[in-house]
């Protein structure tokens, strides 16, 4: 339960769904609320298509390329932790994703599914969380499971995000998306002492 409890508050750092509420609302200010809707449901669907993706190949393709899991805990653990330092000491990802919009038509797939919920450090931490020579099989498919809950908050998040905005403002979005940057910086340390000890310990 420990273990579960621990993955699902990463995720919802690394996916950072709160932070997704002001770019989808950026990017959908030109549709009805019909198309609103559409978009925050086929965003979130195509988010964990991409994520499900790299669960089930993303190890592969390190081993194809001879890539180890020490390495890849080490340089993943550091690109998270400098994506969690943009979070933390950045102008916060909706500010960043937000500045990105540029075709209103397209914007179901960039920005609101990429990068907003499918994000690099999110795909990141995916691959880690569901090694196949740390984790069990049943293991994986709980931490799969768990990242379609969290993609599923995010959109009930998108469908409600006008209300949302109302309530907590613009501060407390960005205070919010700085705490899930701290939490970020302080797994992606973890990721990055587990694969030099690991590598010592060969």
């Amino acid at each position: 339960m420990k273990e579960i409890i621990v993955s699902v508050f990463l995720l919802i750092a690394v996916i950072d769904p709160i932070g997704t509420v002001p770019v989808y609302l950026e990017a959908t200010k030109e549709f009805d609320r019909l198309h609103k809707r559409k978009i925050a449901l086929r965003a979130s669907v195509i988010a964990f298509i991409i994520l499900l993706f790299f669960i089930v190949i993303g190890q592969i393709i390190l081993e194809t390329m001879e890539v180890s899991l020490e390495a890849f805990q080490i340089s993943g653990g550091l690109i998270l932790f400098l994506f969690a330092l943009t979070m933390v000491f950045g102008d916060g990802k909706p500010e960043r994703e937000k500045s990105q919009i540029t075709d209103f038509k397209h914007v179901t797939v960039f920005p609101v599914a990429i990068p907003s919920i499918a994000s690099p450090g999110a795909i990141m931490a995916v691959v880690l969380m569901t090694d196949n020579h740390i984790y069990t099989i049943q293991q994986q498919t709980v931490t799969t499971f768990l990242v379609l809950i969290v993609v599923a908050l995010t959109c009930v998040l998108l469908l409600i995000a006008n209300t949302i905005q109302e309530k907590i403002g613009s501060y407390g979005i960005t205070v919010i998306s700085k705490i899930m940057g701290l939490i970020l910086a302080s797994y992606a340390v973890q990721s990055i002492l587990s694969g030099i000890s690991n590598f010592f310990m060969k």
